[in-house]
């Protein structure tokens, strides 16, 4: 796909039309790229066990071949076709596919040799999920092969979670993108290596360390990057640890808050400096604050509510871009839970180089 052919707009309604999934089974089938939904973000699909297709996905979204890909099944048996789970880690695979399965949570586990280089970036661990969409489901099993599937946007730029936002970055440069409305969690999954102890978090999503912990009783830690990499990597270990992605079109600024602080005088400083230099300024905001002084606002809901902030913040990265703003303010929610997962988006998105 290269830009000069048309991106099919399919829908898919849940027990109501069949024929948009069964036609983007077809196109995955068929060796194509399709956008489909998935509870965090929207995914651009291809079929993970065909290297050809999966050339695909890196051409249509200019990512770089360094940074893995996740595959996505639809049950265990699909799953034994792309990894393989050692024995003195069953018990804990297991417990884990248990507890979070279908869901937001990546395990990173040993490649069988029919998964492409392209797909693990060389390396000998696969990240796997099972999404907990109806709609991704059933296009997985109606396709009937296990789809890899980063999110369906330019590489580097705000996730999507519409198909809207997949046709502003994709449309021309896919086969197709199956609309299932908008996505629920709104932020990517977490990625797991479970072969390590403590287990490492990679990259933080609605499953939290502390859900981890409750469910196996290993302990977690998170991955910290390097604070800067100087030249281009081999390859990433797993993905989402680029060290700048999820990038809005504006200068993105972040206000850091206490969960109990006053933010409104950091706020309106970044807002008046951002103004004094003549840029048009949009603010990401909870409903109950007040920044109607800057030219474009976006609400996220409640302040502490992290799961509503998490499902509306790309949307709201996006909307603001629409509006042209040079500059978008954000405030950054404090503690643990989802609040580490939207820390780790926004410092990333926050990131110039």
């Amino acid at each position: 796909m290269n830009g000069l052919c048309k991106t099919e707009h399919l829908f898919a309604h849940e027990g109501e039309n069949r024929g948009g999934i069964e036609r983007a089974a077809e196109v995955l089938r068929g060796g194509g790229t399709v956008a489909f939904p998935t509870e965090t973000v929207y995914g651009l699909g291809a079929n993970a066990l065909d290297a050809t297709a999966i050339a695909k996905i890196f051409t249509a979204k200019e990512r770089p071949e360094w940074d893995p890909l996740i595959v996505h099944v639809s049950d265990r048996e699909m799953m034994a076709r792309v990894a393989e789970v050692p024995e003195e880690f069953s018990a804990r695979v297991g417990t884990l596919i248990e507890a979070f399965w279908p869901g937001p949570l990546t395990l990173l586990l040993p490649r069988t040799s029919a998964v492409p280089d392209a797909v693990t970036a060389g390396r000998p661990l696969v990240g796997v999920r099972m999404p907990g969409h109806p709609v991704a489901m059933e296009l997985i099993r109606l396709a009937g092969v296990p789809v890899a599937a980063p999110s369906a946007n330019r590489f580097g730029r705000t996730s999507p979670t519409t198909a809207g936002h997949v046709l502003e970055d994709l449309d021309g440069r896919i086969d197709a993108v199956l609309d299932g409305g908008a996505t629920r969690v709104g932020i990517e999954s977490t990625v797991l290596d479970v072969l390590k102890t403590p287990m490492v978090v990679y990259r933080p999503g609605a499953v939290t360390a502390a859900m981890i912990f409750d469910a196996t009783g290993v302990e977690v830690e998170l991955f910290r990057a390097a604070a800067s990499v100087d030249s281009v990597p081999e390859s990433l270990p797993s993905p989402g640890v680029g060290l700048r992605h999820y990038a809005p079109r504006a200068r993105l600024v972040l206000v850091s808050v206490e969960a109990s602080g006053d933010v409104t005088h950091s706020l309106h400083a970044a807002i008046e400096q951002a103004q004094e230099a003549e840029e048009k300024v949009g603010v990401i905001l909870p409903e109950e604050w007040d920044a109607s002084y800057a030219e474009e606002t976006f609400v996220c809901g409640e302040w502490g509510d992290d799961d509503a902030f998490a499902h509306r913040i790309f949307a709201g990265l996006r909307w603001l871009d629409s509006r042209g703003v040079d500059v978008i303010v954000c405030p950054v929610p404090s503690g643990d839970g989802v609040a580490v997962a939207l820390r780790d988006r926004l410092e990333k998105a926050a990131r110039r180089k």
